[in-house]
């Protein structure tokens, strides 16, 4: 079975358009999506038409539950503040009631999917070091669990010790638990501005993040026009 998994889609309609395109060349048999499909990008609407047609399963992401009021964005900048004001008024009721029912946790086959931490998922804490890695893998009761919302591309091992590494391509071994962040199909942040996603292969063991070029100018030009903080389409360019 091949899977792709997509994370932090954060209304980019282009960068989803472009991993869509490179998605139907890998012979995918399911699509999940870790979170954040709306927050930041002009195209909330259209992200959720596409997730609710293609993903298999998909978890709620901190944006996603801030734009219904499920969590608190006291501790948000006042830029990712604006989007989500934003996002709620762009949103159809319908749209609205998506989220609202996305769950924190779920098991897909062998694997489990997160947007935040495994030990306390509704607090959207981020794994950003061994220890906090080694928190959610010994919870972790499947070989693998996917995340995303720190928007970097990294994968924790837990066999003898926490290990970790940030080459796109991995093998799993029988005895080793693995934490795999995915990336960000709409926001990159490693400096690097190409759309990531996953594509994770049951049969041959393998996990690999790949990266496609969008058309980032386009998606800062909706964003400046439909009002949005310019700097979250600028932020594209970059990776940041």
């Amino acid at each position: 079975m091949r899977y792709a998994i997509l994370s932090d889609i954060h209304g980019n309609g282009d960068a989803l358009d472009a991993v869509l395109e490179e998605l139907e060349k890998e012979n995918v048999d399911k699509y999940v999506c870790l979170g954040d499909v709306v927050g930041y990008g002009a195209e909330p609407q259209r992200c959720i038409e596409v997730i609710r047609e293609k993903s298999e399963a998909t978890v709620a992401g901190n944006h996603d539950f801030a734009t219904i009021e499920k969590t608190n964005i006291e501790f948000f900048n006042a830029y990712a503040k604006e989007a989500t004001y934003w996002t709620r008024r762009n949103l159809s009721d319908d749209d609205k009631e998506f989220l609202v029912n996305l769950p924190l946790v779920v098991d897909v086959d062998e694997f489990t999917i997160v947007h935040g931490t495994l030990y306390s998922p509704a607090l959207f804490d981020y794994i950003q070091t061994t220890f906090d890695a080694y928190l959610s893998l010994q919870v972790l009761k499947k070989q693998i669990c996917f995340l995303g919302h720190s928007h970097v591309p990294i994968t924790f091992f837990m066999s003898d010790a926490i290990t970790y590494s940030m080459e796109p391509k991995i093998e799993l071994q029988d005895g080793t638990k693995v934490l795999v962040n995915v990336g960000s199909v709409g926001q990159p942040r490693d400096d690097n501005p190409k759309a990531a996603y996953a594509v994770y292969d049951s049969e041959e063991n393998t996990i690999e993040v790949k990266r496609v070029l969008y058309d980032v100018d386009e998606a800062a030009r909706k964003i400046r026009e439909a009002g949005l903080p310019e700097v979250l389409g600028e932020r594209l360019k970059y990776g940041k």
